[in-house]
C-alpha cells in the first residue's frame, strides 16, 4: 500500500473522522512536487493530453500536530487530481523560483474510508 504523510490541524483531523470533511487540499510548491505529482526525467511534473498527473496513492496517514503521542489516522483514498489556479481572466497564475516558471496548483484527494485510527 502506498501511503502518504500529512500534518494536520486538530479540527479538520475531526472532520475527517466524523465524515464531513470529504476532500484534503495541498498546495503544489517547488520543493514538494516530488510529493504530489508524477514526474518527468527533467523533474517537472508529467501531464496526459494538458492534465497533470498526481503521484498515486493508496491511503494517507493523517498526524495531527508534531508531539510524540499526537491523534493519528489512515484514511483511504478514492481519487486524485490536480488543479491549476486562474486569476479572474481565467489565465494560468505562473511564479518564477531560481528562475524557472512554475505553475500555480493544487492536488485535491477524494478521501474514503477511516482504515485505522489513534485518539
Amino acid at each position: 500500500m502506498d501511503i502518504l504523510t500529512l500534518i494536520i490541524k486538530q479540527k479538520y483531523f475531526d472532520e475527517i473522522l466524523a465524515g464531513t470533511k470529504k476532500q484534503e487540499f495541498r498546495e503544489i510548491r517547488p520543493n514538494t512536487q516530488k510529493k504530489y505529482c508524477e514526474l518527468d526525467e527533467e523533474g517537472y511534473c508529467k501531464e496526459e493530453d494538458g492534465i497533470l498527473i498526481p503521484r498515486h496513492y493508496d491511503a494517507i496517514q493523517f498526524y495531527v500536530g508534531y508531539n510524540k503521542d499526537r491523534a493519528s489516522a489512515l484514511v483511504e483514498i478514492k481519487n486524485a487530481r490536480i488543479e491549476l489556479f486562474e486569476d479572474e481572466n481565467h489565465n494560468l497564475i505562473e511564479y518564477k523560483y531560481n528562475g524557472e516558471p512554475y505553475l500555480a496548483a493544487q492536488v485535491v484527494y477524494d478521501l474514503g474510508k477511516v482504515i485505522d485510527k489513534h485518539v
